[in-house]
């Protein structure tokens, strides 16, 4: 059985307004303004109307996660918010020697983390960089970003999608 493809329309502008609320509020003032420009597409459940995701390009910028209203990124919506983020916000630095395997979306631990975020909380949306400030992952924080950074031992950031991921998807 083939699954129907969800039709990308523009958003209402009451629906633009709500999203760029909340990604203010979960990143940050004028975060919703950097994410989600006037010439967005969404998609919306058949059933209740409700925005399941936004897209910019026929690229998938993030999620609306039913179960909390809050978004999840994609790496393209990650690379919206890092241009206008100031660092060290929401992101969290690895160092060089596991880059490929981030990039593929392993997760992320403790001891592999070079530099992250100290106002990090555990259950937000993260961004995982390089150590250069490149995005490689997006997930989602198990520990806070100063244990992250002096811990040795244990899980960081479970990875919802590394940048190898996305671009093996683009490809299909």
């Amino acid at each position: 059985m083939q699954q129907a493809v969800p039709t990308c329309e523009s958003p209402s502008e009451e629906d633009l307004i709500r999203i760029r609320a909340v990604a203010d509020y979960q990143f940050g003032p004028r975060a919703g303004e950097a994410m989600f420009p006037d010439n967005i597409g969404v998609v919306k459940s058949r059933k209740t109307k409700k925005i399941k995701a936004i897209f910019l390009g026929g690229k998938l910028l993030a999620t609306l996660k039913p179960n909390d209203g809050f978004l999840a990124l994609s790496i393209q919506g990650a690379s919206l918010l890092v241009q206008a983020l100031p660092i060290p916000r929401y992101r969290v630095a690895v160092i060089d020697d596991v880059n490929e395997y981030i990039r593929k979306g392993r997760n992320l631990f403790a001891k592999h983390v070079l530099r992250a975020d100290p106002e990090i909380r555990p259950g937000e949306e993260v961004i995982i960089t390089d150590s250069k400030d490149e995005v490689i992952a997006v997930g989602r924080a198990i520990l806070n970003g100063l244990e992250m950074k002096r811990f040795k031992i244990g899980l960081a950031v479970k990875v919802r999608r590394g940048e190898d991921e996305a671009q093996d998807e683009e490809g299909d």
